[in-house]
């Protein structure tokens, strides 16, 4: 049976060996982080390498996730679907291995971790999550939901200030199953960060309300009594603060920042085998008795099949909880959620007074929740703003995880990558609330939430300069733009209750990331035909047509739909036949075929005006060569709402000059 040593010095070793073919790479913190990883992979997480998405396994996280050849280290070590010849491909192109964790690419690998500081975000969303399902489904003597949620942090993550959003309100919600691991080896790529980082962590985080545990990180008895108080202590999340040695073992690297983020190079790599006593093995060797001794495959199959009989029995006594647990973990909706939302829509569709689209989505939220007991929602402080809280919201607090709503203070970087991690863990959709403009303040979680496709929904209200008296700096001008650019990432910006009640089935019925951009003002009804219900899924349909043929198109989306409306019917006093065209999601349009594109947007007609209140870019492809957009591209003022549209120059006789000058009609 192997060593401790021996075998976080497997760990050492492979993942120097990796970066150093792959040319690239962070050595610093696996040989670092090695001998402190190597105890909470030996001695405590509970996990099956053999099937690594069972519900009930340990969640680990990566948080400094440039250290990711300690992770494939350990899943290759401990028994996953992850071969030398992967770990050989390290950073290459179609592997396993790419230079930072992807979820979904790797097995075993929970979340994406790239920018420092959302890995730990994540894990408090899991630790939530693990909270919240447990509340629901466990049952005297059946804790069908009972695992630890493990991280570990660099100081990089701890600088960031998504760190302080997410364990401030870790603390707040007393998550006694979440356990960070702090590799505290006081550099970073600038150098030492005492230049530039001298919080008082511990102190830091004992303020949170966190139990903290200081120790050697190379001492493995001292790291694993840390872990075994922290996992005892149930009434707070723990924070381990391993004080370690960056690129520990490597002779003339360790303790200097250049080892951070750069391959050791074959002469040092030669002294740290040696200065490890692994100096006559070759390359990526791992003797066997190492192999034998961190094989998780039995204990994890153990662990995993007295989870399943622990299961059956719950099944037997309460088959209602275990068929939705079931559902649930599965990501599957309800067998009767297609008829529940079509009543829905029917609802809203009947609907025969202005509603603004944001009070819109909580009156969809209201039937909703009563359709799909796995919404999670949220709001950061936003709530009767957002309309985010519904009549059957319950907050979820330390003393109640059994709740639906989680108050998430003024913290939108944090709550978008929590809810990543709500999602991520199974069992609940996540949903979260703010101004549109303050999406820059979640763009790189929203980001990640894209990246990985996972099902998060976020309702951005307040979505122009309609917002009015607050003024520029509450009134979003590119964010549209800029969230379309996102690849994977849907925007719906609905014109009224129906599309707004239709853009939240698109959102639940989809693997990814959904925007919901609605108005604070309120809008009237469209009163679309019924048998255009189907296209409005499609992204962009046709709401108004003339009679005779087509002129001219116009296409906006939300509030702009109306002016366009109104546009149209003021051109046919004039002769001219106007096609009106609302594109709720501009993604999903651009994704239907090319024949449904062209019957919707006819070649033919080059008398396009688009027609939204926010910055033109990507409007382009839709105006064509010879259309206009009416945009804005500066940003706007304080005042009413309606003053402002009709400073900036969306009215309907703004509208009416530019498809008059198009056709000629001047």
């Amino acid at each position: 049976m192997s060593t401790r040593k021996e075998r976080a010095d497997a760990i050492r070793v492979l993942s120097i060996d990796a970066i150093d073919k792959a040319k690239s790479g962070h050595p610093g913190a696996p040989l670092g982080m090695a001998d402190f990883a190597e105890v909470l992979w030996s001695d405590f997480l509970k996990h099956n390498p053999a099937d690594p998405q069972w519900p009930d396994r340990d969640r680990f996280v990566l948080s400094n996730g440039h250290a990711s050849m300690l992770l494939y280290s350990l899943l290759h070590l401990t028994g996953y679907d992850l071969s030398i010849e992967d770990l050989k491909q390290f950073r290459q192109p179609g592997s396993k291995t790419p230079g930072h964790p992807e979820y979904g690419h790797t097995p075993g690998v929970e979340t994406t971790t790239g920018p420092l500081g959302q890995g730990v975000a994540n894990a408090v969303g899991m630790a939530l999550a693990e909270r919240m399902m447990a509340a629901r489904f466990n049952r005297p003597d059946f804790p069908v939901v009972d695992h630890y949620t493990y991280a570990t942090v660099g100081d990089g993550c701890l600088m960031e200030g998504i760190s302080h959003e997410a364990c401030s309100l870790a603390g707040t919600l007393r998550l006694g199953k979440l356990v960070v691991l702090y590799d505290d080896n006081g550099i970073s790529i600038d150098g030492p960060v005492d230049g530039w980082f001298r919080d008082n962590t511990p102190k830091r985080f004992e303020s949170y309300g966190w139990g903290v545990w200081s120790v050697d990180g190379h001492d493995a008895e001292a790291v694993r009594r840390a872990i075994a108080e922290a996992r005892a202590d149930a009434s707070r999340p723990s924070l381990i603060c391993c004080k370690t040695t960056i690129g520990c073992g490597a002779p003339n690297a360790a303790g200097k920042s250049s080892c951070h983020g750069s391959p050791l190079g074959s002469e040092e790599i030669l002294n740290t085998r040696r200065t490890l006593g692994w100096a006559n093995e070759e390359p990526f060797a791992v003797p066997e008795d190492v192999y034998r001794s961190f094989d998780a495959r039995a204990k994890g199959a153990e662990s995993e099949d007295a989870w399943r009989k622990l299961f059956d029995a719950y099944a037997k006594q309460y088959p209602e909880l275990a068929a939705e647990f079931s559902r649930r973990t599965a990501g599957e909706l309800p067998d009767g959620f297609d008829a529940g939302l079509e009543a829905i829509l029917k609802e809203m569709a009947a609907q025969d007074k202005p509603v603004a689209t944001r009070k819109a989505s909580g009156m969809v939220l209201e039937k909703l929740v009563e359709l799909l007991p796995e919404l999670a929602g949220g709001s950061c402080d936003l709530s009767g703003s957002n309309n985010t809280k519904t009549k059957s919201s319950i907050a979820v607090t330390a003393e109640n995880y059994g709740g639906n709503y989680i108050e998430y203070g003024v913290r939108e970087f944090a709550m978008a990558a929590i809810m990543s991690g709500i999602a991520l863990h199974k069992g609940f959709i996540p949903y979260g609330g703010t101004f549109l403009v303050f999406s820059d303040y979640m763009r790189s979680a929203l980001r990640s939430a894209s990246l990985m496709g996972i099902r998060s929904i976020f309702v951005l209200t307040h979505d122009s300069i309609g917002v009015g008296e607050d003024g520029p700096t509450h009134q979003p001008i590119e964010h549209l733009a800029a969230l379309r650019v996102m690849p994977l990432l849907e925007v719906w910006r609905p014109a009224d209750d129906l599309e707004t009640a239709v853009a939240w089935g698109e959102a639940l019925r989809r693997q990814g990331a959904t925007c919901l951009a609605l108005s604070r003002q309120g809008l009237p009804p469209l009163k679309a035909d019924p048998s255009s219900r189907a296209d409005m899924r499609r992204g962009g349909y046709v709401v108004y047509e003339p009679e005779g043929g087509i002129d001219a198109i116009a296409v906006a989306s939300g509030s702009e739909v109306h002016l366009a409306l109104e546009a149209a019917k003021e051109l046919s006093k004039r002769g001219h036949r106007v096609r009106v065209v609302s594109m709720p999601c501009m993604d999903r349009f651009e994704a239907q075929d090319p024949a449904y594109q062209a019957r919707v947007l006819p070649e033919a007609v080059t008398a396009r005006l688009v027609i939204e209140a926010a910055a033109p870019y990507l409007w382009r492809c839709v105006a064509g060569p010879k259309g206009r957009i009416m945009s804005i591209n500066r940003y706007g003022c304080s005042g009413p709402g309606k003053a402002l549209f009709e400073r900036f120059g969306f009215t309907v006789e703004n509208a009416v000059r530019n498809v008059l000058e198009m056709l000629g009609d001047v």
